[in-house]
C-alpha cells in the first residue's frame, strides 16, 4: 500500500509539474499561451514588482510564508526518510536439497518469530523486523519484558529456541539478530 501511494503521489506531482514548466518553456518559446495562464505573452514576467510586492507591509505575509515553507520541508523530510527506510525482506530463498530450492515468505517467518517470542515466559510483546539479503536474511527484535522478567534468561531462551529453530526449519547457515529489549512499567502498589 505505501508504495502504491507512493508511485501515485510522485506520478502526480510529476505531471502538475511537466504541466507547468512545459507551459513555461512553450510561452517562452513563443507558442500560444494557454486559456488558463495567467498571463499574456512571451515577454510577460512572471512575478511582477505589484504581484512580488503586494503583501510586503502586512505583518501576517512572512510569518505565513515561513510557516508554509517549514512544514513543507518537514514533509519532504519525512517523505525521504520513509522511502529511504530499511524494507522488510519479502522472501527468503530456502535449500531443500534438490538445488531447485523454495521461497519462504518474510512475513510468514516475521509472524512465527514474533508468536514464539511473545509465547516465552517474562515476554509481553514482541515485533520482528526481517531485513538483510534472500539467502542470508537478518532478524531485528523489539521485545518489551514483563516487570519479573529475567533480560538475560529472556535472551538465552530466545537465542537456544525461538531463533535456532527458525534458523533450522528455514535450513539456514545463520540468522544474524539484534535483540532489544525494555520492561513494560508498572504500576506503583498502594499498601495499606
Amino acid at each position: 500500500m505505501p508504495k502504491t501511494v507512493n508511485r501515485v503521489l510522485l506520478g502526480l506531482l510529476g505531471l502538475v509539474l511537466l504541466a507547468l514548466g512545459g507551459s513555461v518553456l512553450a510561452v517562452g518559446l513563443g507558442a500560444p499561451a494557454p486559456s488558463w495562464w495567467i498571463h499574456d505573452g512571451r515577454h510577460d514576467v512572471l512575478l511582477d514588482d505589484t504581484e512580488r510586492t503586494r503583501w510586503r507591509d502586512h505583518g501576517w505575509w512572512w510569518p505565513t510564508v515561513i510557516a508554509v515553507l517549514a512544514v513543507l520541508l518537514l514533509l519532504a523530510l519525512w517523505w525521504l526518510t520513509a522511502v529511504l527506510r530499511r524494507r522488510r525482506l519479502a522472501e527468503i530463498l530456502v535449500d531443500t536439497g534438490d538445488g531447485a530450492g523454495a521461497l519462504l515468505r518474510g512475513r510468514a517467518l516475521q509472524s512465527v518469530l514474533a508468536t514464539e517470542a511473545a509465547a516465552l515466559d517474562g515476554v509481553n510483546r514482541a515485533h520482528v523486523h526481517l531485513t538483510g539479503r534472500r539467502n542470508a536474511p537478518q532478524t531485528r527484535m523489539n521485545l518489551v519484558l514483563d516487570p519479573h522478567a529475567d533480560p538475560s534468561t529472556t535472551l538465552h531462551t530466545l537465542t537456544t529456541e525461538t531463533l535456532a529453530h527458525a534458523k533450522d526449519s528455514a535450513h539456514l547457515e545463520s540468522l544474524p539478530s539484534e535483540v532489544r529489549m525494555r520492561s513494560l512499567r508498572h504500576r506503583e502498589q498502594r499498601v495499606s
